[in-house]
């Protein structure tokens, strides 16, 4: 991904508030110069170690600082998610995200990580994994066992972000992100919408995307799931409209990105998530669970593509 346009927020900020229909033609028409606009890739998400979190992130159910009643569990097995990863190809899935609630993962830990690399690898599927900080040997050993993409969010601005997390910085989300892609991984990496951030904290968080040395490959898009006994519990939705055009400034800042329409599409009517593949999303996680929380069923999906006449994106699994 070569010669991207290096964006100012004033630019952005101009194309965010287009007419919404010129907004939508803009990117709609970026995203067909790139990408078959039919063509959708299908991702699952297991998560492979959860609760217990040291981190304090305000939206998520799986802080060890927040009751939400969700009890912590062991590392999965290997073989259990071999499984889980056979059956998600069987249903469908091109790629696969494996993710454990740590603010970085242990030693001890990194053995059993890098079997499910290689084991979900060798079933043909493309490998995501997201587990919190990483050094730059812990990239290394991950992108040698031939880990496609690793995924680790901003969330937020740069000026938002104290306002959800404390015990990491921006900065820190920002070096994982150098040293994934120091070590030859391919970048996953977004945030999340209705926290209680503004418009200009929302631009501010793709401009920071799309001017990373390189933007990442893969862009999910999340509307946020309140979380009973977390920080945003008692958040406000965001308005439809606004994640829509946030989808759209995705596509246009970052024309060669996967766009994917993340946490929340449950909340989601058919005619918004329509909308929002209309304006460039391409990606979308299938399985009635992401992580922790809801996600639509595969017979609701499949409904959904058929009316839309949209397909499963193929795999892009190198040698």
């Amino acid at each position: 991904m070569t010669g991207f346009i290096r964006w100012h927020s004033d630019a952005a900020e101009k194309i965010y508030n287009l007419a919404f229909n010129d907004l939508l033609f803009r990117a709609h028409s970026v995203h067909r110069a790139h990408f078959d606009p039919n063509a959708v890739q299908m991702s699952r998400l297991l998560s492979i170690k959860t609760g217990g979190c040291a981190e304090d992130c305000g939206y998520c159910s799986q802080s060890a600082h927040a009751p939400t009643g969700l009890k912590a569990s062991k590392l999965m097995e290997v073989e259990r998610v071999l499984e889980e990863a056979r059956k998600a190809k069987a249903g469908g899935a091109t790629r696969y995200c494996m993710g454990a609630a740590w603010r970085s993962p242990k030693d001890r830990d990194m053995e059993a990580v890098l079997a499910m690399v290689r084991g979900v690898r060798s079933l043909g599927l493309e490998t995501c994994m997201t587990l919190g900080m990483l050094t730059p040997a812990q990239s290394d050993a991950l992108a040698q066992a031939g880990l496609d993409y690793y995924n680790h969010n901003l969330d937020t601005s740069e000026r938002f972000y104290g306002e959800i997390i404390t015990t990491r910085t921006f900065a820190d989300r920002l070096e994982t992100l150098a040293n994934v892609r120091d070590a030859g991984l391919k970048v996953c990496a977004g945030g999340i919408l209705g926290m209680g951030e503004t418009t200009d904290d929302r631009i501010s968080m793709l401009v920071t995307l799309a001017n990373l040395p390189v933007p990442p490959e893969s862009v999910p898009i999340n509307m946020l799931i309140p979380i009973p006994g977390s920080k945003l519990a008692d958040a406000p939705p965001v308005d439809p409209i606004e994640f829509i055009r946030s989808i759209a400034l995705a596509r246009i800042l970052m024309p060669a990105s996967h766009v994917r329409l993340s946490a929340g599409r449950t909340e989601m009517s058919d005619e918004m998530q329509a909308l929002c593949f209309f304006a460039g999303a391409n990606s979308i996680f299938v399985g009635e669970t992401l992580l922790t929380a809801g996600n639509p069923g595969e017979d609701k999906d499949a409904a959904l593509f058929r009316r839309l006449g949209l397909t499963p994106m193929q795999p892009d699994v190198g040698a």
